[in-house]
């Protein structure tokens, strides 16, 4: 079995998208109740554009049980593949499920701020983006303003005399 998860994902990084998907499917029925090999296959079938395919590969392998690694991964990919279906709710509750276990991971929060422009949450999701913007830039343009940068972060609203 980790002889083919390995090729599979292999395949996969290699560009042969569909070659994976249809080993990673094998393996599922194989070993329905692993929870990695669930994983891969959800994110396979991201990478082929079948989203709906994908979530309930994502959603059995969370509720299996994955190393933390694993999981932020899935719970990034399952909010994500929620939002594009439009289930923002959905979404909005996988990407806080992955920040409460994940609180420094930017890239939930980035995935997380599109979830919340898609729910109208707007200023929310500027201040997302602006903190991870002022806490990971390397521009020095954009360094010079750092600071002012997180303090307006989430005061884009205030009006100031």
């Amino acid at each position: 079995m980790k002889k083919e998860l390995e090729k599979a994902v292999d395949l996969r990084n290699s560009g042969n998208h569909k070659e994976s998907n249809q080993l990673l499917l094998k393996l599922v029925r194989d070993f329905p109740e692993d929870a990695s090999i669930n994983y891969q296959c959800a994110w396979s079938y991201d990478l082929l554009g079948e989203e709906s395919k994908a979530v309930p590969y994502y959603e059995k392998a969370i509720r299996l049980g994955l190393p933390p690694g694993e999981l932020e991964g899935a719970l990034l990919g399952l909010g994500s593949t929620y939002r594009t279906l439009g289930a923002y709710e959905k979404s909005k509750k996988t990407f806080l499920k992955g920040i409460e276990a994940f609180p420094n991971s930017r890239a939930l929060k980035v995935f997380y701020s599109m979830t919340l422009y898609n729910l109208n949450e707007h200023r929310k999701a500027m201040e997302l983006l602006l903190k991870c913007l002022a806490e990971t830039t390397s521009d020095n343009e954009l360094l010079n303003y750092k600071r002012a940068i997180h303090f307006y972060s989430d005061k884009l609203d205030e009006v100031w005399d």
